[in-house]
């Protein structure tokens, strides 16, 4: 079984083209979605423990843990020893159970597969990118983004190009839907090959 690590610079578009893997019926999980869960669960009282105030109901309130992450970026080290952990255990049992389902491929939406190390757990790495007058646009629009949010998000992630030198498969989401569509499906065809091949 191929294991896909798709990852992205924020606002390059990973989670339209992980839909795109999934109608293609490749079996998906985003570490984001993951960490959602986590946040809602059984994290939250471990990070109120380490940022007091940020989970005061049992879930965790993103908006002013992001706040005090950017005053203290520092601390961002305390938050991913507790989260990613859980997150890489989540994977697993995904990788697991698709393996004994005996499907031919699955794919991991990992947005910081880069930065910590993730590409040791994946077979094949796509990037999705786009170009960065594009990207500045989509992220810009988003709910609560501000110039100096997304500079810091930014600043701790691996460069795009960085990240397109050392992928497998390239996706650009700034020529259109149809476009992206069009490489997805390219992609899921070759490694379909290729795991016929290989039996």
């Amino acid at each position: 079984m191929i294991v896909i690590g798709l990852t992205g610079s924020i606002g390059m578009g990973k989670s339209t083209t992980t839909e795109m893997f999934r109608s293609l019926g490749v079996p998906v999980i985003s570490a984001d979605e993951i960490v959602h869960e986590l946040y809602r669960g059984e994290a939250a009282p471990l990070i109120e423990q380490a940022f007091p105030g940020s989970a005061p109901d049992g879930v965790v309130d993103r908006q002013v843990l992001s706040e005090r992450l950017i005053e203290a970026p520092e601390q961002f080290a305390r938050l991913e020893a507790i989260i990613h952990p859980l997150v890489r255990a989540r994977e697993q049992g995904f990788v697991e159970a698709a393996r004994s389902r005996g499907e031919p491929m699955v794919l991991i939406d990992i947005p910081l597969l880069f930065e910590t190390g993730a590409e040791n757990r994946v077979d094949v790495i796509v990037v999705v990118t786009c170009a960065a007058d594009i990207q500045r646009q989509r992220v810009m629009a988003r709910p609560g983004m501000t110039a100096e949010k997304f500079a810091s998000i930014l600043s701790r992630q691996t460069p795009d190009a960085e990240k397109r030198a050392r992928a497998d498969y390239v996706i650009d989401t700034g020529q259109g839907l149809d476009a992206a569509k069009r490489q997805v499906a390219d992609i899921v065809a070759a490694l379909s090959q290729s795991t016929t091949q290989g039996q």
